[in-house]
């Protein structure tokens, strides 16, 4: 069995900063990664921008910037959100405007040439500048609009290359087919099969007169490589093709593309044929999501519902980003359309993270300080199956099937367990009546399903695991755990606790922190 997994989200546009949009498939892969992390597989995360196209180049122009220092601040915007805001714990980011990137495009450019695959020709066509695509008028909503972007796509008649798309129609079927699991949730696939009824060749450059911003087509410096083999292509310099053979052969082929559902005609079909061509495996999974929806409606800026991850940490004063993680995860099935308010937010976090995980480790804690000297005693209690091996496996199982939000209901199920085990033992009484045994392995046993609550939650919320993991008195990375370590390393005899302050104080108003506490 291989103990590699590699996974992607999709590049994002530059053309404007970050949004909850964006950090919703960026939070999904992240989970993704630390929870194969924890399974002790060697994972590759890629992330980055897409930084070419005639949008990037029309923002640019109107902030008076030059293309490429646009895209750097936009990019750094990004790396920064990602990384600082949401402690997105990615392994490259990939910029489509780097060296390594040219060079790949231009090595798949000659590979589909030399194919056949490609070829030139005259066309004319409905472009839709927003989606940097062609559009068939079947694809329309019944007013002509770009159904993505509800606007009016334009004639355009040019000279471009084509990829020979309707000569792998077959092979598409066939791989789907042979796959079924290649496409998930599993009624996307069923929009892709109905997709391939017209399948058509599709340009794949444009006319450097129309985009002068791309990576130029080898031997015509009058065309530039259209958005699709450019972008998809980042899936391949992430890793080291045609560069560093070693991670390229010990990653390819990837094992879960995240995308959105917008861009799964691209994934679905031109990827997969492209991969074709080259002669190279197809990945082994897409992973389809909605979009996350504000009060129900779609994040636009014209409309100005547009939130950013920064927006919500300052609006709630969080001092980090695991309530939104946590939120983003675990308020729809994942696959499915979200949607984000404000109350809704606030009552979630404030249900699960706040009120039943908070109260059951600063009650606990406290207890152990009063009555035990904040030492952990009773090595090797008797359990009373808090969490069970079923609902480790069951946990799993919601994990590796991305069913995020069925596994912070076991995992938060173990979290009222353990609570209402605390209230029906009555340590308080234990330790009124003298009862010290009885008292040691009650709060042992509490103390010990934090310690696998907190291994079991840290996909999810990795900052607030690791202050649970801290405070019960350890010093290394909660990070180092492996999934065995939930079961096989119990709390060590003689142990301190370390007492800290709440791990989430409670949401009660729409601003809250450390404002509102004073």
């Amino acid at each position: 069995m291989s103990n590699k997994y590699y996974v992607t989200t999709a590049i994002y546009y530059t053309n404007a900063p970050p949004h909850i949009g964006h950090a919703y498939e960026i939070i999904a892969a992240d989970v993704i990664a630390r929870f194969h992390r924890l399974l002790g597989e060697d994972v590759f995360f890629l992330t980055g921008t897409d930084e070419h196209g005639i949008k990037v180049e029309k923002t640019a122009a109107k902030q008076g910037k030059s293309p490429q220092a646009f895209v750097d601040e936009i990019s750094e915007r990004f790396q920064t959100t990602w990384r600082d805001v949401l402690n997105v714990d990615y392994s490259r980011f990939v910029r489509t405007t780097e060296p390594d990137h040219y060079q790949v495009v231009q090595a798949m450019w000659n590979m589909l040439m030399e194919k056949g695959d490609i070829y030139k020709s005259s066309y004319t066509g409905l472009y839709c500048s927003g989606c940097e695509t062609f559009c068939l008028p079947k694809d329309l909503t019944p007013e002509g609009l770009c159904p993505n972007h509800l606007t009016a796509p334009e004639p355009v008649e040019e000279e471009n290359y084509f990829f020979r798309l309707s000569a792998y129609k077959t092979k598409l079927i066939d791989y789907y087919e042979a796959h079924p699991d290649f496409i998930q949730p599993l009624f996307r696939r069923n929009e892709v099969i109905n997709q391939l009824d017209t399948l058509e060749d599709i340009s794949v450059s444009r006319a450097k007169r129309s985009v002068g911003w791309g990576i130029p087509v080898p031997q015509d410096p009058d065309q530039v490589v259209y958005v699709w083999i450019d972008a998809l292509s980042n899936y391949l310099t992430g890793i080291g093709w045609g560069k560093d053979s070693a991670v390229f052969e010990k990653f390819w082929p990837c094992d879960v593309h995240v995308i959105g559902k917008d861009i799964l005609r691209f994934h679905a079909i031109y990827w997969p044929a492209m991969l074709m061509a080259a002669g190279l495996p197809l990945p082994e999974t897409l992973l389809v999501h909605g979009f996350i929806n504000v009060a129900e409606t779609k994040i636009s800026k014209s409309l100005g519902n547009v939130i950013s991850p920064q927006d919500l940490m300052a609006r709630f004063e969080l001092e980090n980003a695991d309530p939104i993680r946590y939120y983003m995860m675990t308020s729809t099935g994942f696959g499915q359309d979200g949607n984000y308010t404000d109350d809704e937010f606030k009552n979630k976090v404030n249900a699960d993270l706040a009120n039943n995980l908070g109260n059951l480790l600063n009650r606990t804690l406290n207890m152990v300080i009063k009555y035990c000297d904040g030492e952990v005693l009773a090595v090797g209690a008797e359990k009373n199956n808090l969490l069970s091996g079923e609902d480790l496996a069951q946990i799993q199982t919601h994990y590796e099937g991305f069913r995020f939000n069925e596994a912070a209901q076991v995992i938060m199920e173990g979290v009222d367990r353990a609570n209402k085990y605390v209230h029906a033992s009555e340590p308080w009484t234990l330790h009124k009546e003298g009862k010290t045994t009885e008292l040691e392995r009650v709060l042992y046993n509490t103390l010990e399903a934090l310690r696998q609550l907190s291994i079991l939650l840290m996909p999810l919320v990795p900052t607030l695991s690791q202050q649970i993991w801290e405070q019960l008195g350890y010093t290394q990375r909660i990070t180092q755990m492996r999934w065995a370590d939930i079961l096989d390393s119990p709390l060590p005899a003689g142990q301190k606790i370390q007492l800290g302050s709440p791990i989430l104080p409670r949401l009660d108003s729409e601003i809250v922190g450390a404002g509102k506490k004073r």
